[in-house]
Order: structure tokens, then C-alpha cells, then sequence
């Protein structure tokens, strides 16, 4: 059996698999708010939950809002700010009395579809984490790869690639730079978009929904978003060369994306002929914590 938990800032949540990969069971708790010790305490409880529910001692795996510095070992790049700088995986191997993998979300997401999701079978794999923020993770042959700096993916803090005038230089990013994808193509940004060229303060969601209904603001917005997208996954394309990208996130749930995009980003790309495919996720909000149960392998 595999345990695969995926700690978020508001919500953690376990499943534990099978050998197939079918789920044995599944459940959530809220994340202790700004308590590492907490955190800590949390998982050990989860798991030995889940392990007395069904009688088995399981591998475990854990994807989390960052990923381990390779210079240090302690945790770097998380949104959830009580894990950064703490030694993480010791401490959850001393927890529970096991080796633990740990792995960035986005990879997690990644990880799960490029198994058994939407990129089954598929030899690279990209998959692309759209919501509060911006992440990616990379799959070559059924495995993860994190990279020597633990930053493999990370198309989010890049520059948004041919930016016009209007886009220079860009939105701030809390990393400190200006115009990164992320403040172009998270959920926030698309809200933000919308206000700036006079649309209602709406949230990425209301705006998906009412451009469907045919609200010519929202629709606008929704054109803007699809180019920009089209160019930033383009740069991935040019350089990674991937058999599919899967989306993932709640921007994920916009179908004109699956539509549009692959239209609009041949312009961008470096070939006469595109075949990456651009998928929505299989596993749906699932994927992640699939995914950390899939570190251990199949």
C-alpha cells in the first residue's frame, strides 16, 4: 500500500492506493494555520489513521507547497511560510519511524498524469498547476525530474515571453521580479486583467462563466488570457519538446483553454507541425495527492 498526502495551506489530505492504484481510502483535515510543530503532529496522526483503518504499513510520500533546498535540506519556496527553512523530511521521518519522499505539488499534479491520468503512456510529459499561483513539473518516462536546484518546472517565474508594450514591465511577483508568468495566468491575475481594462471586480471563475454566457468584457479577458497562455506554454514547447502538457488548478475547468490555445501557440513555436497535445486532468483535484502516493513508483 501507498500513502500519498498532499499538505496544502488550508486543507492536507490523504489517500492511500492499492498495487493498481485504486484508492483503499481517502480523507482531509484542515492544515494547523502557521504551526510547524502542528503540521508535524497532523501527519503522523493521518497516517496512523489511515494505516489502523487498513491493517497495513504503508510508503509514504508527501507533496508540499515547495521543494528542499539542495544546499541546505530544509524547505524553500513555500506559500506556506512556517515550512520555510525547517528540515521537513527529517523531521517527518523521525515522526514516523520511516523514509518519507517529498516532492513540490506541481509534480505531484504531474506525476499522477503522467501515470495512470490524461498523459498515460506518454514519454514527456509537462504538467501545468493554474490557480492562486503558477507551477509546473516535468515527467521523462514515467519518472520525476526535480533537477539539480529542486527547480525543474518552475515555468511560473519566468518572463511572460513576447510581451507587447502594454505587458512591460509587468505586474510585481513576490519573488521581487516584474512581469513573471504567474501575475499573468494565476487566477488573481486574470482578475486583476479584467479590472485593469474596465471589467467588474469578479473572480477568474465568474469571469469564465459569464464569457460563456456571451459577456463581451469577459470574453475579452478570456481572449487576452488564451494568448498569453499560448505564448508562455510555446516557451515551454521550444525547449522541453513535450508529447502532452496536462492543465491542472481551477483555471483548468475552462474549456475554451483545451480549444483556443493550441491554435494560437503554433505562431510561437519553433516547427512546421505541432503534435503536443494539450490535455485536461484526468484525477481532476486528486491528482496531487495521487501523485505523492506515486513517488514511491508503481
Amino acid at each position: 500500500m501507498r500513502i500519498g498526502i498532499d499538505l496544502g495551506g488550508t486543507k492536507t489530505e490523504l489517500i492511500a492506493l492499492d498495487k493498481t492504484g485504486a484508492a483503499r481510502l481517502r480523507f482531509r483535515r484542515p492544515t494547523p494555520a502557521g504551526d510547524y510543530a502542528a503540521t508535524i503532529n497532523m501527519i503522523a496522526d493521518m497516517v496512523a489513521q489511515a494505516e489502523g483503518e487498513s491493517g497495513e504499513t504503508a510508503n509514504i510520500g508527501i507533496g508540499t507547497p515547495g521543494a528542499i533546498s539542495p544546499r541546505t535540506g530544509r524547505m524553500k519556496n513555500c506559500n506556506s511560510t512556517c515550512l520555510n527553512d525547517q528540515p521537513l523530511q527529517q523531521d517527518l521521518e523521525l515522526a514516523l519511524r520511516r523514509p518519507v519522499r517529498l516532492s513540490n505539488d506541481a509534480n505531484c499534479f504531474a506525476l499522477s498524469e503522467a501515470i495512470d491520468g490524461a498523459a498515460a503512456r506518454s514519454p514527456v510529459v509537462f504538467g501545468v498547476i493554474l490557480g492562486t499561483g503558477v507551477g509546473g513539473g516535468i515527467v521523462v518516462n514515467g519518472q520525476l525530474l526535480e533537477g539539480v536546484n529542486s527547480i525543474a518546472g518552475e515555468w511560473g517565474h519566468n518572463p511572460l515571453p513576447s510581451a507587447n508594450r502594454e505587458e512591460r514591465p509587468g505586474p510585481p511577483c513576490y519573488c521581487g521580479r516584474k512581469g513573471c508568468i504567474e501575475t499573468w495566468l494565476s487566477g488573481p491575475a486574470m482578475r486583476r486583467d479584467h479590472i485593469a481594462c474596465g471589467g467588474q471586480d469578479i473572480t477568474a471563475a465568474e469571469i469564465a462563466r459569464m464569457a460563456t454566457e456571451g459577456d463581451a468584457a469577459c470574453m475579452l479577458t478570456l481572449e487576452r488570457y488564451c494568448e498569453r497562455l499560448a505564448r508562455a506554454l510555446a516557451g515551454v514547447i521550444n525547449i522541453l519538446d513535450p508529447d502532452a502538457i496536462v492543465l491542472g488548478g481551477g483555471l483548468s475547468n475552462i474549456s475554451l483553454l483545451y480549444e483556443q490555445v493550441p491554435h494560437l501557440w503554433s505562431s510561437y513555436i519553433f516547427s512546421d507541425s505541432v503534435s503536443t497535445r494539450l490535455l485536461p486532468p484526468a484525477h481532476g483535484d486528486s491528482s496531487g495527492v495521487r501523485g505523492a502516493a506515486w513517488l514511491w513508483g508503481r
